[in-house]
C-alpha cells in the first residue's frame, strides 16, 4: 500500500512559483514510479510530469515543459514538483500519484497508476 498526502498548493498571482510536495508513505519508495497530474474544473484529469526510480529519467506535459520541475527525495519519501511562470490556464487540482512495478516508459496515463493523494489547489491569478 502506498499513501500520498499533497501540500503546497495555494493562490498566486501570473509569472509567481509555488512548489508542491508529495509525502508518500511506502516501503521501497525508490522503487515506485511518481506522477503529478492536475484536474481543471469541467476537464479530465491530464498529466503534468512523471520521475522515474531513481529521479534519472522524467518526463513532460508539452505545456509545462521547461516552466515546471519533478524531483523526487528518496531517502525522505518526498516527491515534488517546482512550478515557476505560472500561468492561469494552470489553475488546478494537483494530484500526486504512484505506482509499483518497473516499466520502460514513464507512465503518463491515470489508468497506469494504482495509488493517489486527494489533491491540492493551485489557482493562479491574471
Amino acid at each position: 500500500q502506498v499513501q500520498l498526502v499533497e501540500s503546497g498548493g495555494g493562490l498566486v498571482q501570473a509569472g509567481g512559483s509555488l512548489r508542491l510536495s508529495c509525502a508518500a508513505s511506502a516501503r521501497g519508495f525508490s522503487n515506485v514510479f511518481m506522477g503529478w497530474f492536475r484536474q481543471a474544473p469541467g476537464k479530465e484529469r491530464e498529466f503534468v510530469a512523471g520521475i522515474g526510480w531513481f529521479g534519472g529519467r522524467t518526463s513532460y506535459a508539452d505545456s509545462v515543459k521547461g516552466r515546471f520541475t519533478i524531483s523526487r527525495d528518496n531517502a525522505g519519501n518526498t516527491l515534488y514538483l517546482q512550478m515557476n511562470s505560472l500561468k492561469p490556464e494552470d489553475t488546478a487540482v494537483y494530484y500526486c500519484a504512484a505506482r509499483t512495478g518497473f516499466v520502460n516508459v514513464i507512465p503518463t496515463t491515470t489508468k497506469q497508476y494504482s495509488y493517489w493523494g486527494q489533491g491540492t489547489q493551485v489557482t493562479v491569478s491574471s
